[in-house]
């Protein structure tokens, strides 16, 4: 059982006691706001935007461990196709064949259970890849 998982089930663990957190007097004033702005009570805004960043929490874990899975090559493809490079550009920079760039990508797209390069752009969108466009040259 991974950390999101416990969260969870603890969060929401029938027969147990309210949680009661303490926050800011901002983040407070902001719940309220939010839940007038919504018409949602604060309590349940509470605990729908901690599961929702719970969720994202436990999908960026689960990203990373599939990067970690790429080899270092498929890396460097993916890096570059995320920048917006065509798989030729990649071939070029990488000094492969554009077959092999496509054999990297789609191995990378099968790790990411993704179908196109667009899919694991978007997927792959909050991740800076900007190291990645100057390699260190050695």
């Amino acid at each position: 059982m991974n950390l999101w998982e416990w969260l969870r089930g603890w969060w929401r663990a029938p027969g147990k006691q309210a949680r009661t957190f303490e926050v800011s007097q901002r983040t407070e004033d902001l719940l309220r706001l939010l839940a007038q702005q919504t018409g949602v009570p604060e309590s349940q805004l509470a605990e729908q935007l901690i599961d929702t960043a719970l969720q994202t929490m436990h999908l960026r874990e689960d990203l990373w461990r599939r990067w970690l899975l790429l080899t270092p090559r498929e890396q460097q493809a993916v890096a570059l196709a995320c920048l917006g490079y065509t798989n030729r550009q990649i071939a070029q920079r990488m000094g492969i064949s554009p077959e092999t760039v496509k054999t990297h990508l789609r191995n990378a797209l099968a790790h990411f259970e993704v179908h196109s390069k667009s899919e694991l752009r978007r997927l792959l969108a909050e991740w800076d890849f900007s190291s990645w466009e100057n390699p260190p040259t050695g």
